[in-house]
C-alpha cells in the first residue's frame, strides 16, 4: 500500500495554515456553531461565513472542471449554506482571476510557474497550494499501429518535424500525422515544457479543438499520434508507453506509475487560496482531500494524493519499440 500525505505548500508569507488533521477537527464545530448563531436571529438568516457556509467563486482549469464540479455538488448538499459557483477556463485565467480577486479559489493543472509567484510577491499576495490528485497526458496512436513505445526524445522529434515516418521508430512505412490542441490550451503549455523542451512546435500539425476532437482525429487518420488526459485515454485510440529517455524503462500511464511519478508525463492538479480568503473555500478544499473527496477522485479517473492507494503489482516494460 502506498500512501502520500496532504500535499500542502504555501506561497508567501506565514499567515495560517489549514491541514487536513486541523479543519478536521474544527469542521463539525463550525456547523454546529453556524446553526446555532442563526437560530437566535429574527427575520432572514445571514449566512456566515464559516468552513461549510458562504459564498464562493471558483476558477477551474479545463483538465480538473469535471472533477471540481462534482466535489462542488456534493459539498452543497452535504452543507446546504455553502454556495460555490464555478467557471472553466485555463489554468492561467484562473491564477490571474485569483490574482485579481475576481475568483476566491483557482483549480490549475500544473505548478505556479516562476512569474506568476514572482507577481504574488510583488504584490505582497500571500497563497496556499494544496495538491488533490494527478493525472497524466497519455500518448494516443491510431490503433493499426503496432508501435507500443516510445520515448519522450522521440515524441520531440516527431513534433519538430524530424521523424516524419513511423518506420524510424520501427513500424511499417507510414507517413507520421501528428495531432495538437490549442495553443493556448493547458496541455499545449505542458506539452512545451515537458516534452518540447521549451522549444516550439514546427512540425505540420492536425489542429484539435478539445479533447474528444483529439481522439476522434487520431482514431479516425492513418499514422496520427496525439496526446489527452488520462481519463480520455481509453476513448477508442491507442495508448502507448512512454519513456523519459531513449534506453530508460517504457511506463504505461497506469494509477500506480502516476502515483508514483514514474510515467514521465505526469501532473498534478492544485488548489490556489489566498490565505486570507474565504473560510468555505479552506472547507471545500479539505473536504476535497478527505477520504470522500478523493474518492470521487479515484472515480474520476485520476490519481488520489491525500489518502492510502492500493494498487495491483506491475512493472514497466524495458522493450523496444
Amino acid at each position: 500500500m502506498a500512501y502520500i500525505d496532504l500535499q500542502h505548500f504555501g506561497v508567501l508569507g506565514s499567515g495560517w495554515r489549514c491541514t487536513a488533521r486541523t479543519l478536521s477537527r474544527i469542521f463539525p464545530l463550525a456547523l454546529v456553531v453556524g446553526v446555532c448563531g442563526c437560530s437566535s436571529r429574527t427575520g432572514p438568516a445571514r449566512v456566515e461565513d464559516s468552513l461549510t457556509s458562504g459564498r464562493i467563486k471558483v476558477t477551474s482549469a479545463v483538465g480538473a472542471s469535471r472533477l471540481v464540479n462534482g466535489e462542488r455538488l456534493e459539498f452543497m448538499q452535504l452543507y446546504p449554506q455553502a454556495r460555490i459557483d464555478m467557471q472553466t477556463t485555463t489554468s492561467r485565467q484562473a491564477i490571474e482571476a485569483l490574482f485579481t480577486a475576481q475568483s476566491d479559489l483557482a483549480v490549475i493543472a500544473r505548478e505556479l510557474e516562476p512569474e506568476e509567484r514572482a507577481a504574488a510577491t510583488r504584490g505582497r499576495l500571500e497563497l496556499e497550494g494544496y495538491r488533490f490528485a494527478k493525472d497524466a497526458i497519455v500518448v494516443i496512436v491510431n490503433p493499426s499501429l503496432r508501435v507500443e513505445n516510445v520515448s519522450v526524445d522521440e515524441l520531440r522529434s516527431i513534433y519538430q518535424g524530424k521523424t516524419t515516418d513511423w518506420s524510424q521508430l520501427g513500424d511499417r512505412p507510414l507517413r507520421i500525422v501528428p495531432v495538437y490542441p490549442p495553443a493556448e490550451s493547458d496541455l499545449a503549455d505542458f506539452w512545451v515544457e515537458h516534452v518540447m523542451k521549451g522549444e516550439t512546435v514546427t512540425a505540420h500539425v492536425v489542429a484539435a479543438a478539445h479533447d474528444s476532437d483529439m481522439v476522434d482525429a487520431v482514431k479516425t487518420r492513418p499514422g496520427a499520434v496525439g496526446f489527452v488526459p488520462l481519463s480520455w485515454s481509453e476513448r477508442g485510440a491507442k495508448s502507448v508507453r512512454v519513456s523519459s529517455m531513449t534506453g530508460l524503462p517504457y511506463w504505461k500511464p497506469d494509477l500506480e506509475a502516476v502515483y508514483h511519478d514514474d510515467y514521465p508525463l505526469t501532473r498534478s492538479l492544485s488548489f490556489y487560496v489566498r490565505t486570507d480568503g474565504p473560510r468555505v473555500a479552506h472547507g471545500f478544499i479539505t473536504y476535497v482531500t478527505s477520504h470522500d473527496g478523493q474518492k470521487l477522485v479515484q472515480d474520476s479517473g485520476l490519481v488520489p494524493t491525500t489518502v492510502p492507494v492500493r494498487f495491483v503489482r506491475r512493472s514497466p516494460l524495458k522493450g523496444a519499440h
